[in-house]
């Protein structure tokens, strides 16, 4: 049976003058885009741009909801009560679905993004409030989780539709959480070694960490972050080491886990 995965990237993470990433040549590559909505990254004109052009490409749109945090690029942890927490996926994904449409197409899936993303990966409570957030107002949206975390567990329960994500650019603690980008190593610049990483772990259906712990997964995506310098490359190498290896690439259809 052939193995088909689907390639994401964040992206529309430029602000007014400040441009972020290559997103023209990522859209060559991938398969989705989760497009910021201008809490972490991105502003009104970027997330047009983006989507309209995601759409020419025929690429799946996703909203990619942050915490409040342009300074910090949404990478920097917050609190907020649960109430106030949903209002701003809400908020999030009702601007996308709004920009998306406009666009001529819609918002297939949330991917929650940076410190949200990884608090909500160690804290079922926080990401169920999230998903329950989203799925108010897209009952049918496609959910993509950190495969194996807190984040997966939410999913499931809700009985959602859900997308299991990998990370091709950043190694893995044991417990399936992404290592600290503090600390040596956490994020993977070189292009080979994320093709070969990406390959292996399609092949044995599990996230391998930097211990060697296989976890065995279900991987419906593979996630490649738009801002890095060498971004580009490591989704053209993942790309051909996938297809070297005889998997297929294209969009995921999203079902329960």
């Amino acid at each position: 049976m052939t193995q088909t995965v689907d390639l994401n990237a964040d992206m529309g993470e430029g602000f007014g003058a400040w441009k972020m990433g290559d997103d023209a040549a990522l859209l060559d590559i991938v398969t989705s885009a989760n497009v910021a909505c201008g809490f972490h990254a991105g502003d009104w004109d970027v997330m047009a741009a983006t989507m309209k052009a995601a759409a020419q490409k025929s690429v799946g749109i996703g909203a990619h909801p942050g915490f409040p945090d342009l300074h910090g690029f949404g990478r920097q942890r917050m609190t907020f009560p649960t109430e106030s927490l949903q209002n701003i996926v809400r908020y999030q994904l009702g601007a996308a679905q709004a920009m998306a449409r406009a666009a001529g197409s819609s918002v297939r899936h949330l991917k929650l993004h940076g410190a949200m993303a990884n608090m909500t990966s160690e804290n079922e409570a926080m990401a169920t409030a999230c998903y329950e957030a989203a799925l108010d107002i897209a009952p049918d949206i496609i959910i993509m989780v950190l495969a194996g975390t807190a984040q997966q567990r939410a999913a499931s329960a809700l009985g959602c539709k859900v997308a299991c994500e990998i990370f091709a650019d950043r190694a893995y603690n044991d417990d399936a959480t992404l290592v600290d980008r503090a600390l040596p190593g956490a994020v993977i610049h070189d292009p080979d070694m994320a093709g070969r990483r990406m390959a292996d772990m399609v092949r044995e259906g599990a996230i391998i960490t930097e211990s060697g712990k296989r976890i065995q997964t279900r991987i419906d995506t593979i996630c490649l972050h738009g801002d890095t310098p060498t971004a580009v490359r490591i989704a053209t190498e993942v790309r051909r080491a996938l297809h070297d290896s005889g998997v297929t690439l294209a969009q995921f259809e999203g079902r329960p886990v």
